[in-house]
């Protein structure tokens, strides 16, 4: 039986914020749609503290700002992006084309292709998210898209240093400084200064997630990836001070991330709660962290191991940390989460910050349908088919032309009969319009 020790906000609560996000997007976008370059900087000075006549840098802007990187954080951030470049391309060795005779004289395949153009979004309100530059802009290279913009709003009234160098690093062809719904409702429907793209990633808060919901459709995007969401599944083979630092590790990501640990031991669940309260009064970022925890923080107590991969999949967290004496039966045995971390050796922030993995993840249960942003997300698998001989012309048009009978598709039936007729002679009798003479 599950038992819930402590829960979070209730699904009705949480639904009554998403209402009032939904309304607010809406507005913004619809002014940026009517108004353009106007409307941004409008937005811009309100939400971001920062205006300016042309929010892509120059690359003398570029280069100032990554001139004020030390080189061990630029040496820092080349060792995270050979993480990331290294798994992106070999993934993409996994994405193969196909074309296959699959009847005589008949051929059918596919090419991966990559998008023409992406907009990538990267946090920086709180905490300057440099790694997410790392994620979309270096795996959209890797998959070998042309224009890749990225956007990030100013940090301290500037342009982050970090994140720019990043972003440059990464291969962005624009950068653009501006920062949530602005952001991405301008690379999304363009403007007087900045052409639209095809498709949004990154990750964001709720607002950035809601506009990038919103727009789906005028572009593709890569998932929903709102505030960030960890599920700890524990046992006692491991100790409450780790759990308590995995759980509030990423409650700091803002006052709306989830974080919860599933575990069959009361015993550990119990020192887990008085432990993250003796970490909240030594945290530098408890104030976020603690906020995320009272309201939207849980505790859960199973009776076995599989009630736990059950309830961890009825979740579908974002980020799955398993510390258990067997990690890989949940590997196994799981369905639904965007990114397993397996043992206490690693955890969250490694998969965030610089092991290879993409940190962009689907939340609020979009992992039961999708997984998250890799370098096949970037590319779109296009199948086209070839038929070499009038045989085969003659055989496809005469089933063709018989099934379009059944669902009473005459004109479609019709493109099957002429090829039946120019191709099989008499020896096929497809149904079909009066042939010309």
């Amino acid at each position: 039986m599950i038992t819930y020790l402590k829960k979070g906000k209730s699904a009705e609560d949480v639904a009554k914020a998403d209402a009032k996000v939904r309304t607010t997007v809406e507005g913004i976008l619809a002014d940026i749609e009517k108004r353009g370059d106007d409307a941004v900087q409008e937005l811009a000075q309100k939400f971001d503290g920062h205006a300016a006549e042309n929010f892509r840098l120059s690359p003398d802007e570029i280069n100032a700002a990554i001139s004020k990187v030390s080189a061990s954080d630029i040496d820092d951030i080349k060792f995270a992006q050979a993480q990331v470049r290294n798994f992106a391309e070999k993934q993409k060795e996994c994405l193969k084309d196909l074309e296959v005779e699959t009847m005589p004289g008949v051929i059918l395949g596919h090419k991966n292709v990559p998008v023409n153009s992406v907009g990538c979004y990267v946090p920086g309100g709180k905490y300057p998210m440099v790694a997410s530059a790392h994620m979309s802009v270096l795996t959209a290279k890797v998959a070998g898209v042309k224009r890749i913009v990225a956007s990030a709003p100013p940090h301290n009234g500037e342009p982050h240093p970090a994140i720019v160098a990043a972003m440059h690093m990464a291969g962005a062809d624009e950068i653009l400084v501006l920062g949530g719904i602005q952001a991405v409702g301008t690379m999304a429907l363009g403007t007087q200064s900045v052409d639209a793209v095809d498709m949004l990633v990154g990750p964001g808060n709720m607002f950035v997630a809601e506009a990038k919901r919103q727009l789906y459709g005028r572009v593709g995007i890569d998932l929903f990836a709102g505030p960030t969401e960890t599920l700890v599944i524990a046992d006692d083979s491991v100790d409450a001070e780790i759990c308590a630092v995995d759980i509030l590790g990423q409650a700091e990501h803002g006052p709306t991330s989830p974080a919860a640990l599933l575990t069959n031991s009361r015993a550990l669940a119990e020192a887990t709660m008085v432990e993250i309260e003796r970490q909240l009064g030594v945290l530098p970022t408890a104030e976020i962290a603690r906020e995320a925890w009272e309201n939207y923080g849980a505790i859960i107590l199973c009776d076995n191991i599989d009630e736990m991969v059950e309830e961890a999949d009825r979740l579908a967290y974002e980020h799955v940390q398993v510390m258990t004496e067997d990690p890989d039966y949940f590997k196994d045995n799981m369905t639904n989460y965007g990114a397993l971390f397996l043992g206490p050796r690693t955890n969250v922030s490694f998969g965030d910050k610089v092991i290879g993995t993409n940190h962009t993840l689907p939340t609020k249960k979009a992992a039961r349908y999708t997984g998250g942003l890799w370098v096949g997300k970037f590319m779109k698998t296009c199948t086209y088919q070839k038929v070499l001989t009038d045989e085969a012309s003659a055989l496809v048009g005469g089933y063709c032309s018989r099934l379009c009978a059944i669902e009473g598709f005459a004109g479609h039936g019709e493109q099957a009969n002429i090829r039946a007729r120019r191709y099989g002679g008499n020896s096929v009798e497809p149904y079909g319009i009066v042939a010309k003479e």
